[in-house]
């Protein structure tokens, strides 16, 4: 009796070749060449961990290659330089086929479109933007990243917006006044802010550098909770075993404060708004992306309490 086999042979062929295109799209994620700007910065530094915890090697663009040595060892191609030296961002794009964009203050829109012309003109597939939640708004600091979205939209290259609402990590500011007078002064008031953990935001972004997903999106993301501010400084105050107290203050008491730290006008300027918009309710909503991006709940701020009350205790 005559047995084809024809069936099962084809059957084989095409399941080796499905496996085949599964091992090959794995191999591309592995050999992608990602540019991690602000790596040595407390998001930036868990991108580049996400990332060797994936045996992908990236290169780091950064102002102390000595600094980034010390924390990557020889696990990163480091170049040394700044976002804002155009020669030295040429130099670390070449062959690169994503870029992680992080950049803080006024200067955000030209160098965010400086950037972005640059990745361009080394066809790069696509920026990663560390962007704020707060666009939504057009106010403070959110302004200044609502512009350097608009630069990189300019250009024509493909982009990614991760927006995070007010970082876990920005509380500890607070540790000073904590230490010294066990009290904390904002113009917040009753205002409520979800705060979210730099490892989320680190998580996230790195889903948007690996993945063709959410080309051409904006990734609003929070944490699991909307705070007041004296809720926070309650978590804070049960992970130190110490009791804290808050003190709302006017705008003006908050101005004078914060010009004592600051780097500008303008700087401190966006923080006095951004306190208002918070006061006023403004602030408070809660997304669900975290966890349909990655498909866990959002880390909340009694973990990172506890993982940061050394910073807190005298």
């Amino acid at each position: 009796m005559r047995v084809d086999k024809a069936p099962h042979a084809i059957r084989l062929f095409l399941y080796r070749e499905r496996d085949s295109g599964k091992q090959d799209a794995f191999r591309n994620r592995e050999t992608m060449k990602h540019l991690i700007t602000g790596a040595t910065g407390d998001v930036g530094s868990r991108v580049v961990k996400h990332l060797r915890k994936r045996n992908i090697r990236p290169r780091v663009l950064v102002r102390n290659g000595a600094k980034a040595r010390s924390m990557f060892g020889e696990s990163v191609d480091i170049f040394v330089g700044d976002v804002a030296e155009p020669a030295s961002v040429r130099d670390a794009l070449k062959e690169a086929e994503t870029i992680y964009l992080v950049n803080v203050g006024p200067e955000i829109p030209q160098r965010d479109g400086a950037a972005a012309v640059l990745a361009k003109e080394a066809r790069v597939k696509r920026v990663v933007k560390l962007s704020s939640l707060d666009v939504e708004h057009g106010l403070a600091i959110g302004a200044w990243h609502e512009k350097g979205e608009a630069a990189i939209r300019a250009i024509g290259i493909p982009f990614t917006f991760v927006r995070p609402t007010g970082f876990m990590s920005n509380l500890l500011a607070w540790a000073h006044s904590i230490k010294t007078e066990q009290i904390v002064r904002s113009s917040t008031a009753e205002g409520r802010r979800p705060f979210i953990h730099s490892e989320d935001i680190a998580a996230v972004s790195v889903e948007a550098l690996l993945s063709e997903t959410f080309l051409g999106q904006s990734l609003p993301i929070t944490g699991p909770e909307s705070l007041t501010f004296g809720e926070a400084i309650e978590t804070i105050a049960q992970a130190i075993g110490n009791p804290l107290a808050f003190q709302a203050i006017s705008d003006e008491e908050a101005r004078e404060r914060y010009s004592r730290v600051s780097g500008s006008p303008e700087e401190t300027e966006a923080h006095v708004t951004l306190w208002r918009a918070i006061r006023e309710g403004r602030l408070a909503r809660v997304t669900n992306d975290v966890e349909r991006i990655l498909r866990r709940k959002p880390i909340n701020l009694r973990q990172w309490a506890s993982e940061n009350a050394d910073s807190f205790r005298s």
